[in-house]
């Protein structure tokens, strides 16, 4: 078997170490998001996968990485949430030297964080592949995905075959989608015996539970509309639904495509690698020419606001008011600093902070609430998370509205959301109270808000 390449490890703005393993050269870096379940030298006693690799890093430099939580990357204590999975791919790409990457998306959830990463970091983002689903449940106008009676039949028979010998066909037909005679190999007692293997060194029992748990409540659709830069949707032309799926996928992204490939499954490693490499690579070479810096990302924004300022500033009077407000602005900049948001500007008594993390917008949010209390002051606060414009050190665009718009509903100490926000946070601990639907002034349609949950809700 070909020896692995070397390990390296990636550090994180919070000190989480992130496996990555470095292959090829060429002019073009291919960051590739596995599917959840992996660990990088495990991979490598496989020959399908091997091959696989050696043909995409042919002409190609590529990075291929474990996340947080699985294989050979810091073990974590619950699930990290969607903000904190895009600095696994930036800390790579970090620790890597590299500026800008191709993304290529595979399984579940690769696709989904490699999107969100797109959308969110455009600056590096060369272009976006994806193959394989970018939504698992199933929803009035996602019909491909999975019910949740569905979901947990499955989770529970996964869970029960999980890293046995004796499970392994039922973890393979589960994991890849295909049904024999269709490949993957069942009757290969070494490729069923590596699966097991696998499953054992890439997570426990427990924590693929609850990041099963975690991706299936997690919903990036409402970011895609963020993605600027060029994106395929590759689907197996000879799998039933691949097409449908694909093209309902490339729907949600401006200027996406759905690209077939002739391929036979649903995991890109397993069949002859050709026919997948070769329709990556021409579409990588048709986007390179058209790389640019653009001038909007997906951002969270965050509106904070002194409940009661008037009457405030004339109970304390001009000199107090001006300490009190000195005090405040403190207080804000202090969490905006712990949580990473960028402060934008300030608005006589209040902030607009950007994020590239909905949680830590949120979380920021709630801590900024209870920190001003003890300065006898309230404030209300709102997120959104959407693509914003650039304009200079100001940004602008309909998120910005729809975010100073929810903001301006909040009530005292609260931290009130959209439903954008509420499902792009999946997995990360916070829970939110149901505010109904809203029409928020000069933006179209009706919106659904939520308030972060408190010890009192």
């Amino acid at each position: 078997m070909t020896d692995a390449p070397e390990t390296r490890w990636a550090r994180t703005v919070d000190g989480a170490c992130i496996a990555y393993q470095d292959i090829g050269e060429g002019p073009v870096t291919l960051l590739v998001v596995h599917g959840w379940v992996s660990h990088l030298e495990v991979y490598w006693e496989q020959p399908r996968y091997v091959r696989f690799l050696q043909r995409l890093s042919r002409n190609m430099r590529v990075l291929v990485f474990d996340k947080r939580g699985i294989g050979m990357s810091d073990r974590v204590s619950g699930t990290p949430d969607l903000g904190v999975l895009l600095d696994d791919v930036r800390a790579v790409m970090d620790a890597a030297g590299v500026e800008k990457a191709a993304l290529l998306g595979w399984g579940g959830p690769g696709p989904e964080l490699a999107a969100f990463f797109a959308a969110t970091y455009p600056e590096r983002t060369v272009c976006l592949s994806l193959f394989g689903v970018i939504h698992e449940r199933l929803e009035p106008d996602y019909p491909w995905g999975e019910s949740p009676e569905r979901f947990e039949e499955g989770l529970a028979r996964d869970l029960r075959a999980w890293g046995t010998e004796a499970g392994a066909v039922d973890f393979v037909r589960s994991g890849y989608l295909d049904e024999p005679p269709a490949s993957p190999p069942y009757d290969d007692p070494e490729f069923l015996r590596w699966n097991a293997k696998l499953a054992r060194y890439a997570a426990t029992p427990a924590s693929y539970e609850e990041f099963s748990r975690m991706w299936f409540g997690t919903d990036v659709r409402p970011a895609l509309r963020a993605v600027s830069a060029p994106t395929a949707c590759f689907f197996a032309e000879r799998e039933p639904d691949s097409e449908s799926l694909a093209r309902q996928q490339a729907s949600l992204i401006p200027g996406a495509r759905a690209v077939p490939v002739a391929t036979t499954s649903e995991v890109i490693w397993v069949p002859d690698p050709e026919p997948m490499v070769a329709a990556i690579e021409r579409f990588i070479a048709s986007v390179r020419q058209e790389e640019a810096e653009l001038d909007r990302m997906l951002a969270t924004v965050l509106f904070t606001d002194i409940v009661g300022s008037t009457d405030k500033a004339c109970a304390v009077g001009d000199a107090g008011w001006t300490g009190l407000v000195e005090s405040h602005n403190t207080t804000v900049r202090a969490f905006l600093a712990r949580y990473r948001g960028k402060e934008i500007k300030t608005m006589g008594d209040g902030f607009l902070a950007t994020f590239d993390g909905p949680a830590r917008a949120v979380k920021c949010a709630q801590g900024i609430c209870a920190a001003v209390r003890p300065l006898g002051i309230e404030v209300r606060t709102g997120c959104h998370t959407g693509e914003i414009e650039l304009i200079g050190a100001d940004v602008g665009g309909i998120a910005v509205h729809i975010g100073a718009r929810v903001g301006a509903l909040a009530g005292s100490s609260e931290v009130l959301v959209t439903s954008t926000v509420k499902d792009l946070v999946a997995g990360s601990g916070l829970s939110f109270d149901d505010r109904g639907e809203h029409h928020l002034k000069g933006v179209p349609d009706a919106w659904h808000l939520y308030a972060l949950a408190t010890s009192e809700s």
